[in-house]
């Protein structure tokens, strides 16, 4: 069974940044794809950022140039570096991953951005 942790989120001021983790309770090595979505009050959850196996990542156009994402293979993490951050991006954030058709979430954490 895999485990993932999401630390990092909080309240922060528009123009801020916040720094989000996901820690995995295995290799981050046998995932397929491991990223992060996140769900706004009243809408879909929604792709952020996902890393692909060959170790390339694609962002959601919305985030592009603000958030960056990086991958610890050691400490099995994956981190979501979030600046330049707007109201609109306040949601509950969820680190995904997937092995074949089993599919992982952590229990998410809040990010939510004043004006």
């Amino acid at each position: 069974q895999v485990r993932l942790v999401e630390s990092g989120g909080g309240l922060v001021q528009a123009g801020g940044s916040l720094r989000l983790s996901c820690a995995a309770s295995g290799s981050i090595f046998s995932f397929d794809t491991v990223g992060w979505y996140r769900q706004a009050p009243g809408k879909q959850r929604e792709l952020v950022v996902i890393w692909t196996r060959d170790g390339s990542s694609n962002f959601a156009d919305s985030v592009k140039g603000r958030f960056t994402s990086s991958r610890d293979n050691a400490k099995n993490t994956v981190s979501l570096q979030m600046n330049s951050l707007k109201p609109e991006d306040t949601a509950v954030y969820y680190c995904r991953a997937n092995i074949g058709s089993y599919v992982y979430w952590g229990q998410g954490t809040q990010v939510t951005v004043s004006s």
